[in-house]
């Protein structure tokens, strides 16, 4: 009975379905390297990994707590535990609690700036949800909740949050707005018939260009950030390597079939897996 549970609880913080720590994760890494300049602390590193984890585990189960009744009608979300009630909206909440208390014991051990950021991320984690009932793009509110983790490591590591950093947020937001709007389109159906609101819907037949501008944006901060902080060519090849990587995604979604939207944003982990990895490359592995 309890392992039926373990795994219930498993699949309510979604860690069966890693992707999103990582989508999470990759630009957290980019700033802690680069706001160390290659030379991160182990304990940093260590507290923001399982900080990443844990606090993407308490967003999937808000977010699950405040979708129960939308999830039910939506193909792709109707076998979420809460959907299907093999956990009760009091489950979910205890266990949210449960993830907010090991998320503030990790962050109590950085610095007050780090501290205040992070309160601040869990507003906007708490919103995200409920902002796709009277918000036409939730996207950002996800955008910044998401993108968070870059001015947070900076705070952390400079104890300041520098111009770079938020570039690096502008970044990681421009990039989180795209990819969830890629995934949007894979719902756009269902969420019309239950007014539920996304960028997908609000851009109508416009959604590819919205996301073809969303990735433009993303592309020029990312060399912004190579010039400004003197990347060396690794880190300009990975990004070369990105710009194809965009172009396939264009090709997945012109049609708007949903198999290929989600396959779109899936790719995404590798483009943030690409960038890591030329930061990396670039102060040396």
């Amino acid at each position: 009975m309890i392992f039926k549970k373990i795994k219930i609880y498993i699949s309510l913080m979604r860690l069966n379905k890693p992707i999103g720590i990582w989508l999470l994760l990759w630009p957290t890494l980019w700033s802690i390297w680069i706001a160390s300049k290659g030379l991160p602390d182990l304990d940093i590193l260590l507290i923001f990994i399982f900080g990443t984890i844990i606090m993407r585990s308490a967003g999937c189960v808000i977010n699950d707590y405040a979708d129960m009744k939308i999830d039910r009608y939506v193909e792709r979300t109707k076998d979420r535990p809460l959907a299907v009630g093999h956990a009760n909206k009091i489950e979910a909440l205890l266990l949210f609690i449960f993830l907010l208390i090991i998320g503030f014991f990790l962050v109590s051990l950085l610095n007050r700036l780090s501290i205040y950021i992070a309160i601040f991320g869990v507003i906007i984690t708490i919103l995200y949800p409920y902002s796709k009932r009277f918000f036409a793009a939730p996207q950002v509110f996800l955008g910044v909740a998401f993108s968070l983790g870059g001015p947070m490591a900076f705070a952390s590591i400079t104890n300041s949050v520098p111009i770079i950093s938020w570039v690096i947020f502008l970044c990681t937001m421009s990039w989180i707005i795209f990819y969830d709007t890629q995934y949007a389109m894979a719902d756009k159906k269902y969420d019309l018939k239950l007014n539920v609101r996304s960028t997908a819907i609000m851009f109508g037949d416009f959604d590819k260009l919205f996301i073809s501008v969303m990735q433009l944006i993303f592309f020029v901060t990312l060399l912004v950030i190579g010039i400004v902080e003197k990347l060396s060519f690794p880190y300009f090849l990975s990004i070369s390597a990105i710009s194809l990587l965009l172009i396939y995604q264009f090709f997945l979604i012109k049609n708007s079939r949903p198999e290929f939207c989600l396959k779109a944003f899936k790719s995404n982990n590798l483009v943030g897996g690409i960038i890591f990895f030329g930061i990396l490359s670039s102060y040396g592995i």
